[in-house]
């Protein structure tokens, strides 16, 4: 079903309001089986929960707001690739993407129950699946294996996940290359300074790895009381990664984004600066020395169940933040974008609340070329063009619903989406699906 994106909160003194109001911190979410890991029944179906059969399709066109089964809005179809075609995996998270600087061949990185999938999705309409390397973790039916994350940084690719003992592989992704079809893998490398993490991010620009949510077996010099906060690690050598700092002045990051900093805050121009969703604020870093890690700015708001993950507009002048419990919580009527003015990072203003007319619970936020990608669980992948983020609004351009049965406020549906690709695809996994390759018709606008 399609629904009108509208705004429901604006810029004005509504949002001081908000950013003078105190939260109580919500506190890790325990894996108590009442969150993600309520519908993971370790049984492959040929149906999906949200009525997607684990069948390959190729080359579906969205016509009339409708490709196959699938609701959608100018957002085409080009493959899906079930999980039972995944080296038979269960259950599926997140995704990355690594292009072949050499060979300009694309790969999607689908992080899986079991490890991580190299799926070759040069051509889009029949992607090849390449082999899963499998986890590290000693124990294989960890439910921690449902949380994973990846990223990549000089052709090499840095996993993370949940599952105790898994610490951060390191996989040197060159050696997909000439591969055509399944095999083995092993890892390169492992991180193994902590026993799990939450999620990951890099810094290309300064060749840093932001590891997060590291709580338990922490084992690098100085990080042992960080409580989740970032560690920190060099990955100049991706081979060879080098603690360079860790933090814990704001107590656990759920997801961070870490820059180079070259937006309007001449003040903090030429700085590495991090927006980390902080549970229950939006929390800005300046980590340009990460010995002497200096906080910015903590900004609560008056919605706040679970600050997830956003990502910065290209300007770096605003942030785009997802709180993954809202919905569910019912601290607002539908699945909601904050839209935050980052102009001066030392006083951060929430100008404005997106909602998409539906019920989902949102996830992950990705932004290229002026438009967001929005994995929203239930109602699949939302895009919209930022061209009036200055004004605090946004404005849906299209979707694809990965999950047609209904858009309900469950954990289920669309995990990740990786919009980085030169060909315009988008990478997608749908957690009890598969992976997703769409290929969207929408420029933002003025573009």
């Amino acid at each position: 079903m399609r629904f009108r994106a509208r705004t429901i909160i604006a810029a004005g003194a509504c949002a001081a309001a908000i950013l003078s109001s105190t939260t109580i911190a919500t506190g890790h979410p325990v894996h108590d089986g009442s969150g993600k890991e309520a519908g993971f029944d370790q049984v492959a179906e040929p149906v999906s929960p949200g009525g997607v059969p684990q069948e390959r399709l190729s080359s579906i066109k969205c016509t009339d707001d409708m490709a196959g089964i699938f609701p959608c809005h100018r957002v085409d179809l080009a493959s899906f690739v079930p999980l039972s075609e995944l080296g038979g995996s269960i259950w599926a998270n997140d995704v990355w993407g690594w292009t072949d600087p050499q060979t300009g061949r694309d790969y999607a990185l689908a992080k899986l129950f079991e490890g991580t999938a190299f799926v070759d999705v040069t051509d889009e309409t029949d992607p090849v699946y390449l082999g899963t390397l499998p986890s590290p973790a000693p124990n294989p039916a960890d439910f921690g294996h449902i949380w994973g994350d990846i990223k990549t940084y000089d052709n090499h690719a840095f996993i993370g996940a949940e599952a105790t003992g898994h610490g951060v592989q390191i996989f040197d992704l060159t050696r997909l290359r000439g591969v055509t079809e399944e095999r083995e893998w092993t890892q390169d490398g492992q991180i193994t300074d902590f026993g799990q993490s939450h999620n990951i991010a890099i810094n290309e620009d300064s060749a840093t790895l932001y590891v997060i949510g590291a709580g338990d077996g922490v084992t690098a010099p100085g990080c042992a009381d960080v409580g989740g906060g970032p560690i920190m690690y060099d990955v100049s050598d991706p081979a060879d990664p080098q603690l360079a700092g860790c933090y814990g002045g704001d107590g656990y990051t759920h997801d961070i984004q870490c820059v180079d900093y070259h937006g309007p805050d001449a003040a903090h121009q030429g700085k590495e600066i991090c927006v980390a969703s902080n549970e229950d604020t939006v929390t800005v870093l300046d980590v340009t020395d990460k010995a002497d890690v200096t906080m910015l700015a903590r900004a609560p708001y008056e919605t706040s169940a679970y600050t997830h993950q956003g990502w910065f507009t290209e300007d770096h002048a605003n942030f785009l933040l997802g709180d993954e419990l809202d919905e569910l919580a019912g601290t607002v009527g539908e699945t909601t974008t904050y839209v935050w003015d980052l102009q001066d990072l030392d006083n951060p203003k929430l100008t404005g609340l997106h909602g998409t007319g539906n019920s989902s619970i949102d996830h992950n936020i990705f932004i290229k070329d002026g438009l967001a990608y929005k994995s929203n669980y239930t109602s699949g992948l939302r895009i919209d063009d930022t061209h009036k983020i200055e004004d605090g609004r946004l404005q849906e351009r299209g979707y694809f619903d990965v999950y047609p049965v209904d858009d309900s406020t469950t954990f289920a549906g669309t995990w990740g989406n990786y919009p980085y690709f030169d060909s315009g695809i988008v990478a997608v996994t749908g957690i009890e699906e598969g992976l997703f390759i769409l290929k969207p018709r929408i420029k933002a606008a003025g573009r």
